[in-house]
């Protein structure tokens, strides 16, 4: 019934034949009391989502990302076709061994800090870029710049190359015992969308993904852990 309908109260005495008419929405109290409005308080244009829009515009910022080579990734893959921006220039790394865990964790050292301290075959050397699998899932792609004649190291940087350009994936041929990657190009470019990349900087997404394994100075615990010396908590 509508809120304004007006309904037929009976008359408070028996010499009384008007009939009072009442809102339909107020509350009918004994003789002599006064009506009790319905509650209205409730409004549910308080709950509104009014930014749901606003939101839905915003970049979602990237964490620590996933970083490998490009095979490992066992799929298709395109690289950030900006390499002055998105490929770094060739970094140095170390293999920490990691209390609890079976494999070493990855760090980024500073050379002269490797040189000093790390025979050099310890020290990894290679380049990071962005790369996505379909359905921008990102990860940082570790391209070789050392010992390019090794087939392997060639087939990966030709890999990573050509997926400036083009969705490619790179698998290993060992068990054909041949030593380098097969590069195959997704049958269908338009399979998968182009990458929508993210809005932060390479270097703000190797900061990310590396913190608190920037080995920096002859303090870090990731370093003395290299080299056997005692790590003493302050």
């Amino acid at each position: 019934m509508s809120k304004n309908t007006l309904q037929a109260v009976p008359p408070s005495s028996p010499n009384d034949t008007t009939e009072p008419l009442v809102a339909a929405d107020t509350q009918v109290t004994p003789e002599g009391s006064a009506p009790i409005p319905k509650p209205t308080g409730f409004n549910l244009d308080k709950f509104k989502s009014k930014r749901a829009t606003a939101l839905a515009n915003v970049e979602t910022l990237l964490t620590a990302l996933p970083h490998h080579p490009i095979a490992h990734a066992k799929d298709f893959v395109r690289l950030h076709e900006d390499e002055e921006k998105f490929w770094s220039p060739e970094l140095c790394f170390v293999n920490v061994p990691i209390k609890g865990q079976k494999s070493s964790t990855l760090h980024l050292i500073d050379e002269d800090i490797a040189m000093r301290f790390l025979p050099s075959a310890r020290v990894l050397r290679f380049r990071l870029a962005l790369a996505s699998k379909p359905f921008n899932v990102f990860f940082l792609a570790h391209i070789p710049t050392r010992n390019l004649d090794n087939q392997y190291n060639a087939t990966n940087v030709q890999a990573c190359e050509r997926a400036k350009k083009e969705w490619v994936q790179a698998t290993s041929r060992k068990e054909e015992g041949v030593e380098n990657y097969k590069i195959d190009a997704a049958r269908n470019q338009d399979a998968f969308d182009p990458p929508k990349w993210p809005p932060q900087s390479l270097f703000e997404l190797i900061g990310t993904t590396f913190a608190g394994r920037q080995i920096e100075d002859e303090k870090h615990p990731g370093l003395l852990r290299l080299i056997g010396a005692k790590i003493t908590i302050a």
